[in-house]
């Protein structure tokens, strides 16, 4: 049973964190803090296996409980949460001593994963999770480029700049049933549905100019 502490000066938060974690089997609330001096009593009184704490608390914060507890307890495992996810402050985590972040606009499996991945002695950073999915959709969807002919991929260049299938048909000198035939098929392998969708696609991979991650 991995036994923990949850620290957050709302009680609705703990609260909220509390259904989420008791859904795991293997995990045990053991005792709540709503500030750095209660959470530090209750860390010396429950011995948890982890402590999940927010970063804003009234006082020195959720990165001074950290420091105060590594300080006397070198092993201790802490899981810091919080709402602002700039690559600054999860540096700064990491540098006190925290094992894990979550960022609160995670999904809420984040934070089970988490629990589990400091139990087991590993650095946990939901953003590097969502980074690594993000890279990992970007090459499906690479792959799913390459899928298509040149003609359709030129079909989609130009439909992505707006160009009509009609025109599209004037350009190429194609009949507009190719053209559209053609329109499907592509619709088809990038599984994309709508035009604005095509268009995202379109730039974040270079086909046309545009945004992109």
């Amino acid at each position: 049973m991995i036994r923990v502490l949850l620290v957050d000066d709302h009680p609705v938060v703990r609260a909220g964190y509390a259904r989420l974690l008791i859904q795991d089997e293997a995990i045990e609330v053991v005792a709540e803090a709503g500030n750095v001096d209660e959470a530090y009593q209750a860390y010396v009184l429950h011995s948890p296996d982890i402590t999940i704490t927010d970063v804003s608390m009234p006082g020195v914060g959720g990165l001074g409980l950290v420091q105060k507890i590594r300080v006397r307890y070198p092993l201790a495992k802490l899981l810091v949460c919080s709402m602002y996810d700039s690559s600054q402050l999860i540096e700064r985590v990491f540098q006190t001593g925290a094992s894990g972040f979550v960022s609160k606009n995670a999904q809420p499996d984040a934070l089970l994963h988490a629990v589990h991945e400091v139990y087991a002695g590993r650095l946990f950073n939901s953003e590097s999770e969502v980074q690594h999915t993000s890279k990992q959709n970007l090459q499906e969807e690479a792959q799913r480029v390459a899928s298509l002919t040149p003609r359709e991929y030129e079909i989609l260049r130009l439909l992505t700049l707006g160009h009509s299938v009609s025109e599209c048909s004037d350009m190429l000198h194609l009949s507009q049933k190719t053209v559209s035939n053609h329109q499907t098929q592509i619709k088809e392998k990038l599984d994309m549905h709508t035009l604005a969708a095509m268009v995202h696609f379109a730039q974040r991979h270079g086909v046309i100019a545009g945004g992109g991650f």
